[in-house]
């Protein structure tokens, strides 16, 4: 198999972090620095990163956390700041989160040592379902919620959202399902139409929803949820 997906397969990393690893040339087969697009026998080859070895196939896990503003979805911690979500969650056992929220917004983060979980379930064309609770600081019109939902709107170079949905719950507030992950879209499209988002609040992620999950608390995942989660990649 590919290195990265090696890498990904054991719980170290993500393959775009992988990636990065042997560019890096932090990983070693069988003595040699690592190049991309190698080829391993994982029960052959001596593969190591930063000169540990890697063995054993960890067993899967993946954890629900609420997420508290202020919380940054990185491994690596932010200058002084311990307000990585590793650091934060003081776990004994590697993991990493699948995608992102922003600093400033809080809920349903799933983390796991599964790097390709995260990789397929990631993968935009796929259109995993992400459900969010948004309030504004003033009201979208009806005609711009059409707009929102329609898709369409360039927020990136060469790149324009896709359909999703969006419905009304009170004055400013709204419940919003996106099927891709463009960088802080919600907080982007409202801006597009002069509005600014004061909270976005993450409230399910495929089939894993909070289910009175306090902020700031995680737990593991059921059986059921787990074996439903991979069930939809």
């Amino acid at each position: 198999m590919r290195l990265n997906k090696f890498l990904s397969g054991y719980g170290i990393c993500s393959r775009r972090v992988a990636d990065r690893y042997i560019d890096e040339k932090r990983v070693t087969v069988n003595g040699t620095v690592a190049v991309m697009g190698q080829q391993v026998d994982p029960e052959k080859d001596e593969i190591c990163l930063d000169g540990k070895r890697i063995e054993n196939r960890p067993e899967r896990i993946v954890i629900a956390y609420n997420k508290p503003a202020g919380v940054v979805c990185s491994t690596v911690s932010q200058g002084r700041e311990k307000n990585d979500i590793v650091s934060v969650l003081g776990l004994d056992i590697r993991v990493f989160p699948v995608g992102r929220l922003d600093k400033d917004s809080t809920g349903l983060i799933l983390l796991t040592n599964d790097g390709d979980l995260s990789d397929r379930v990631l993968r935009s064309e796929n259109g995993h379902e992400k459900e969010y609770l948004v309030r504004t600081d003033a009201d979208l019109s009806d005609d711009e919620l059409h707009s929102i939902a329609a898709g369409g709107i360039a927020l990136e170079e060469n790149r324009k959202t896709k359909p999703c949905r969006i419905e009304r719950l009170e004055p400013r507030k709204y419940d919003v399902i996106l099927t891709e992950g463009m960088n802080r879209q919600i907080r982007k499209v409202c801006g597009y139409f002069g509005k600014e988002v004061l909270y976005l609040h993450r409230i399910r992620f495929m089939n894993i929803k909070l289910d009175g999950l306090k902020e700031g608390e995680y737990r593991f995942l059921s059986k059921e949820e787990t074996d439903g989660l991979y069930s939809l990649i």
